[in-house]
């Protein structure tokens, strides 16, 4: 059974919900101004027909572009049997079917879950992941994934991220058309350049709350690791720790290949700390770390020291239900 949601995890929902509607509510308002300020409604239409489309294709396609890059297989239930079995118990308690089980066969510790309408859904495991974690660690990382699946974050983000991308494409097309002098008079091509310059300047704006709402569902999928595998909360946050100390093991120029797709992996491969001693003293002195406001600002992930923070909660809940 999965526990009832604390007020924290309502809390983050209703968060998530919130800068979703005011994202979308602001940047609807934005275009309708622009619509009705340069009454370009059919080649503007045309940008924002041709972005979306251009996304629906990316969403579609894009598991297979992932499964190029990270050279992923479907992993043999004779390969790992436990863990077939640990994606069938936990995708049974989530309320999901399960989804295919990859392996990515790459060093880096690391694990995602992603898929379209085309490929179902699926959840990878690197190689670097068996071969770092213990299993009861590994099944709290697949927990976190299936809780990606389980809130449809793969659509929730394509949603969000089109609005920046429309926005950009716009004012790309108006800067140049008034740059040319695409008003028809001085003043109107300025016109244009303003627009341009100020939509353009609004989408990387718009972009800092795409980071934010991938910083939020990462911490939704944490929850969910935490309510439905058994001491979950301890476990990812000694995966999480061991991710990382791992990764910072790896030569950058292997890291530099998943930056690309930092926002699929459970752990952003940047976030790489030496450490050779005990796991358990690493994830005190992550928690014991400030993190740095900007650069949490441009990141798709919290800050290491925050997530674990975050299942704190979750621990400390599970150890007072028990005692109780």
């Amino acid at each position: 059974m999965i526990a009832k949601p604390r007020g924290s995890l309502l809390k983050l929902r209703l968060t998530m919900i919130g800068t979703w509607a005011i994202v979308t509510a602001v940047a609807t308002l934005v275009l309708a101004i622009v619509f009705s300020l340069l009454g370009l409604g059919i080649a503007l239409y045309w940008i924002l027909m041709i972005v979306i489309l251009f996304d629906i294709v990316q969403w579609l396609w894009g598991p297979r572009l992932i499964n190029s890059a990270y050279k992923v297989k479907p992993l043999p239930r004779s390969e790992e049997p436990w863990l077939h079995r640990a994606v069938e118990k936990l995708a049974r308690v989530s309320g999901i079917p399960k989804p295919k089980l990859m392996l990515a066969d790459v060093n880096i510790p690391n694990a995602f879950a992603y898929g379209s309408p085309l490929t179902g859904n699926m959840v990878a495991v690197t190689r670097g992941l068996l071969d770092s974690l213990p299993k009861d660690e590994v099944e709290a990382v697949v927990g976190h994934e299936l809780g990606h699946i389980k809130h449809k974050d793969i659509i929730v983000m394509m949603t969000i991220s089109m609005i920046p991308a429309v926005l950009y494409y716009m004012g790309y097309t108006l800067y140049f058309s008034g740059f040319f002098g695409g008003g028809g008079e001085d003043q109107g091509g300025a016109l244009l350049l303003l627009i341009g310059v100020s939509l353009i300047a609004l989408s990387f704006v718009f972009n800092l709350f795409v980071f934010y709402m991938s910083r939020l569902r990462e911490y939704y999928a944490d929850a969910h690791s935490a309510l439905t595998v058994e001491d979950g909360a301890r476990k990812l946050q000694r995966a999480l720790a061991r991710i990382l100390a791992s990764s910072g093991r790896i030569p950058k120029k292997q890291l530099s290949t998943a930056n690309s797709f930092r926002m699929f992996l459970i752990s952003n491969p940047e976030h790489a700390v030496r450490w050779y001693g005990n796991i358990d003293e690493l994830v005190e002195r992550i928690k014991a770390e400030k993190p740095s406001l900007l650069e949490e600002l441009f990141s798709t992930h919290p800050h290491p020291a925050k997530r674990f923070k975050y299942l704190d909660s979750f621990a400390i809940t599970t150890v007072h239900q028990r005692m109780g």
